[in-house]
């Protein structure tokens, strides 16, 4: 073993691209932390990698770790900046994709138009073949067409291909066979066929998820080239791991095959963070709450278990029904919402916050980038709970004269002044992130009372505390590194695969064996995928899960099952979903449940990090105290607030609020009558008043 472990996470976000680095000494057992934040650089976005790694004075030759997250999948998706894609599928079933399902939002719309899908007709080619939903094969699969359809993608210009067979989920042959004849007859060409990504059954969303899945492919196969070459050239020869949209991390090789699966990395790690942290401090049902410069992002953490749900739609609001895509992502919602969001106002003289975002570049007018439109960030500045002399660290010299601008531009529309608009823009800000929050708790059966809001992200700590009193969460939890918690989030991470298959079975007696058969099948093959990948198969631990409904119903309920299955526990998982059903619709039925599905979490540990908690010291704060200064709390009045700095403080210090706590990263907003613990960890405990 060298003298030096080195770990390091990077995430790119939509402004900021972060680092997280733990350097540990096995000599003297101490460990120091580096953090970073530099620009996204779209559209190569590897370059900010790169100038992140050098600005937090990290050399790639000394890294022996390495997990990274990215927003390129999601980008090229939302930006429509991915390849054009041909798709093959079942004779007749060529418009599954665009007939989609019935689920308008804009229900009394009689102009409604349906989302356009990612590949036109002329590009959705047929192949007779066909299974029944039990796999067996009705109709034998006939390739002879093959050639012509290949000729005709190479002549549109097709960069990459889909194959989606109807119940291919039970059967997956015609689909290997057909991918088998791709490669063989245009080896070069990008392929993707829906049961590499999921074995469950709906076929308008599994034939969309393969679809978008070659549309990003040889983007993110690109952009995951050009990273690794780039390290590569810094002298990495480390292990690199990308950040997946389930809370775990994989290889670059099985990502660069199925890069769908990082659609939501970046606030999956943060919110597996989360989860592990409450660990730490004893804090099992968490509210997840991360707000950086474009989006807001909330997730609920149940005994300190993180959901993960197939049901995952990009693009779905009020007016659109949005795309389906059925991989594993940790179950979130999220809104435009961040330090960038800007202030507008409607045609009824209403002010608005979000969902444009004024990103990286310009940014926000205090940035003196030429931004001119009025932001959050702007707000907070004016309202002097972010220090303008101090401003992003003391790395960017607030330009006030422009955000004044910008408020009063705001403020004319409104006939208000400057302070009214950004006292306005905070609290329209706080009631957007409010009713984010109830969406995955009280609209979910759980009640905020019995959770803790642990805040992260460049915006979580400024507003946290408004959130928190009016969900009335037990208290706040600020995280040491919170503006880069997302990558930290990245080293608690394990090396993970969910696999979801279709099987439909009744809890009744005898029916336990098959179910039994199918989660031991499904763990076979996750061993052996883990085995070919070197992971030690002795390290692989698996979680079950069953995805049941009442019998006839649409839709299904997850619920976790400890133990092998038999016909004795089934009652005892019956009971559970009848609870978990219960709980989250208000009631349950007298009818018989039936396993639709199930869920395996497999997962190896690739060196999590071991956290190391320090010895609490005296309570007085003093030593860290900076200055004072009046701040405007916007819905309390404006107060005289002591300031801290936040690199100052130490475990076991107590200060009441008001207060300011200035990081370099973060400005953490301690409202009067509140109450600040700095725990062994470094993460800060802020009690709310009753």
């Amino acid at each position: 073993m060298s003298a030096k472990t080195i770990r390091v996470a990077t995430d790119v976000g939509g402004t900021f691209t972060d680092l997280v680095c733990f350097e540990t000494d096995h000599a003297t057992g101490q460990s120091r932390i580096t953090t970073a934040k530099s620009d996204t650089t779209p559209p190569n976005f590897e370059q900010g990698v790169l100038n992140v790694l050098e600005k937090g004075g990290v050399d790639p030759k000394t890294v022996d770790f390495l997990a990274h997250g990215t927003t390129v999948v999601i980008n090229a998706l939302t930006e429509r900046k991915g390849v054009k894609v041909g798709l093959i599928t079942t004779e007749g079933f060529r418009d599954t994709l665009e007939i989609a399902r019935g689920n308008r939002p804009d229900f009394f719309n009689l102009h409604y138009e349906k989302p356009a899908p990612f590949v036109p007709r002329y590009l959705r080619r047929e192949v007779p073949g066909r299974f029944n939903y039990h796999g067996e094969e009705m109709k034998p699969l006939d390739l002879s067409g093959l050639p012509e359809i290949l000729d005709a993608f190479r002549a549109d210009g097709v960069e990459a291909i889909a194959v989606c067979f109807l119940h291919s989920y039970a059967n997956p042959s015609h689909e290997q066979a057909t991918i088998a004849g791709i490669k063989r007859l245009w080896p070069e060409i990008a392929t993707v066929a829906s049961h590499q990504i999921t074995r469950e059954w709906r076929e308008y969303e599994r034939t969309n998820t393969a679809v978008m899945s070659a549309y990003v492919q040889p983007t993110a196969e690109r952009y995951l080239t050009r990273l690794n070459e780039g390290l590569a050239a810094k002298g990495f020869d480390g292990n690199l791991f990308i950040m997946q949209s389930n809370c775990g991390v994989d290889s670059l090789d099985s990502v660069k095959k199925i890069p769908i699966t990082m659609v939501e990395s970046g606030p999956a790690s943060g919110f597996w963070g989360a989860a592990e942290l409450g660990k730490f401090i004893g804090e099992k049902n968490i509210l997840a709450l991360d707000i950086g410069g474009t989006t807001a992002k909330c997730s609920l953490i149940e005994d300190g278990k993180v959901k993960i749900m197939t049901d995952y739609w990009i693009e779905r609001d009020r007016t659109s029904a949005g795309y389906p895509i059925m991989v594993p992502v940790v179950d979130l919602v999220e809104i435009g919402n961040g330090g960038g969001s800007i202030a507008w106002v409607d045609e009824f003289g209403k002010l608005h916050v979000g969902p444009k975002s004024a990103g990286a570049m310009p940014g926000p007018a205090a940035y003196g980038r030429g931004g001119t439109s009025a932001t959050t960030t702007d707000a907070n500045l004016w309202l002097s709970r972010i220090n303008r002399d101090y401003f992003c660290g003391g790395s960017v010299t607030a330009d006030m004269s422009a955000t004044e601008k910008a408020l009063n531009a705001v403020g004319e529309k409104l006939g208000v002044s400057a302070d009214e608009v950004a006292r306005g823009i905070v609290r329209i800000a706080n009631n957007n992130m409010v009713n984010a929050l109830k969406l995955v708790s009280l609209n979910r059966g759980f009640d905020p009372r019995d959770f803790t809001l642990v805040a992260f992200g460049g915006g979580g700590a400024m507003h946290a505390v408004a959130l928190g009193v009016e969900l009335g969460v037990k208290k706040v939890v600020i995280p040491a590194g919170a503006s880069v918690f997302s990558a930290w989030g990245m080293m608690m991470s394990d090396l993970r695969r969910d696999y979801f298959v279709t099987k439909l079975a009744e809890l009744t007696p005898g029916s336990a064996a098959a179910i039994e058969a199918q989660f031991s099948e499904t763990e076979a093959q996750a061993l052996q995928q883990f085995s070919e990948e070197g992971a030690d198969k002795t390290k692989v631990t698996f979680l079950r899960y069953g995805k049941f409904r009442y019998q006839n119903q649409e839709h299904t309920t997850e619920v976790l099952i400890e133990g092998e299955i038999t016909d004795a526990s089934l009652a005892r998982i019956e009971t559970s979903f009848h609870e978990t059903y219960e709980r989250e619709y208000t009631y349950r039925l007298d009818a018989p449940v039936e396993l639709v599905g199930i869920h395996l979490v497999a997962s190896a540990e690739v060196g999590k990090l071991k956290m190391q908690e320090r010895p609490l010291g005296a309570p007085s704060a003093a030593a860290a105290r900076k200055a004072a200064r009046l701040v405007d709390y916007a819905l309390e009045g404006i107060h005289e607030a002591e300031i801290y700095d936040g690199e100052k403080l130490q475990p076991g210090m107590i200060f009441p609020g008001p207060a300011v706590i200035e990081d370099p990263g973060t400005t953490i907003v301690v409202h009067p009558g509140n109450r600040v613990e700095v725990d062994g960890f470094g993460n800060l405990h802020i009690h709310l008043k009753a």
